[in-house]
């Protein structure tokens, strides 16, 4: 799964931080078996259950919790999903819609002008 830069950046740089401070933490952080790009889609799988209508709210502290988790837990199962979207087609059958040519409009003609104007 494709994660943007920023993201990673960001959940990096907490992470680091949180190690920095925290000394048991900085064991279960240096884990061969774990890396960033697979914390980032573990945190991706977790925000799409949170979703109710195609959107998800997720505040800071739930995101960053989900990290140190991910690290944590050596048992995490992250779900692969692909980034392509699968269309579908219906198969309902083409009428043609015949427009009728739009019709001249018929324009009164101008009476010439015979030199002499009508008072009434």
């Amino acid at each position: 799964m494709a994660t943007n830069n920023s993201f990673q950046d960001t959940i990096k740089a907490y992470l680091d931080k949180r190690a920095s401070e925290d000394s048991l933490f900085a064991v279960t952080y240096a884990k061969e078996n774990k890396n960033i790009k697979d914390c980032c889609s573990y945190i991706t799988s977790q925000a799409k259950k949170q979703q109710t209508g195609g959107c998800a709210a997720i505040s800071d502290d739930v995101v960053f919790g989900w990290a140190v988790h991910y690290y944590d837990e050596d048992d995490i199962k992250i779900e692969k999903s692909s980034n392509t979207r699968s269309e579908v087609k219906t198969s309902a059958p083409k009428t043609e819609v015949k427009k009728e040519a739009p019709k001249a409009k018929i324009r009164p003609k101008k009476k010439e002008d015979v030199g002499q104007y009508s008072l009434f």
